[in-house]
């Protein structure tokens, strides 16, 4: 099956890690990033929509149609947050973008970066976990072909990419370390773009996948030696 991509996040580390990966893979035929800035990223599978309201997307609905995966890695950090304006940013407008994509694409699988740690019961004691966790469920009900949540720990970035952060780039230098001490906390962030588009081309047995699953699944591409 071929993919045909909306990415949203993509001037962020993640997001930009995961277009780095579509753009290369055998199987994804187009990219359309959403972003609110231009991303720098040129290709001939890429196209890039300039959009500011990420609460209101009727003015490019007819954009948004013909796509059969979302990669959603758009986030912030809940520092210096409290618990409304962190839920307004990450819930209230992931559940817009979602709920519209939902409505034009029923066919689409939407992986969502949520994090490792979060809290799918939404009753803990960590205020962005629980936020994550009420997206994640409400994610999950959306009637879309699939729905996966991703919760990676510790991301090893791709080298060269421009958006990686300085601490993932001095902490990646010590991947090896980390990965044999945490094995099931820490992924590269090439693992996650294969797995995104492994999940939306093949599905997987779980619906949240943790770091393990990550890997495991961006395994099954390189073991079919593409």
């Amino acid at each position: 099956m071929s993919i045909r991509a909306i990415v949203f996040g993509a001037t962020g580390m993640v997001g930009e890690g995961v277009v780095h990966e579509a753009l290369q893979h055998p199987s994804v035929e187009s990219v359309l990033i959403i972003g609110r800035r231009p991303s720098r990223i040129h290709h001939d599978k890429l196209t890039e929509v300039i959009h500011h309201d990420f609460y209101d997307y009727s003015s490019i609905e007819e954009r948004l149609r013909g796509f059969n995966a979302c990669f959603f890695c758009l986030g912030v950090s809940s520092i210096g947050m409290d618990e409304q304006e962190y839920t307004r940013i990450t819930y209230n407008l992931t559940m817009r973008a979602a709920t519209t994509l939902a409505r034009l694409n029923p066919d689409m699988t939407f992986c969502y970066v949520s994090g490792m740690g979060t809290d799918g019961t939404e009753k803990g004691r960590r205020m962005w976990a629980r936020v994550k966790g009420k997206t994640e469920n409400h994610l999950a009900t959306l009637p879309f072909h699939a729905v996966y949540l991703f919760r990676p720990g510790f991301i090893k970035p791709i080298k060269n990419l421009q958006n990686a952060y300085k601490l993932s780039i001095v902490l990646g230098l010590l991947y090896p370390i980390w990965k044999t001490i945490f094995p099931h906390a820490v992924c590269t962030l090439e693992d996650v773009g294969l797995a995104m588009i492994q999940a939306a081309q093949s599905g997987y047995s779980r619906r949240v996948l943790e770091n393990s699953d990550i890997t495991r699944l961006a395994q099954t591409f390189r073991s079919a030696g593409r």
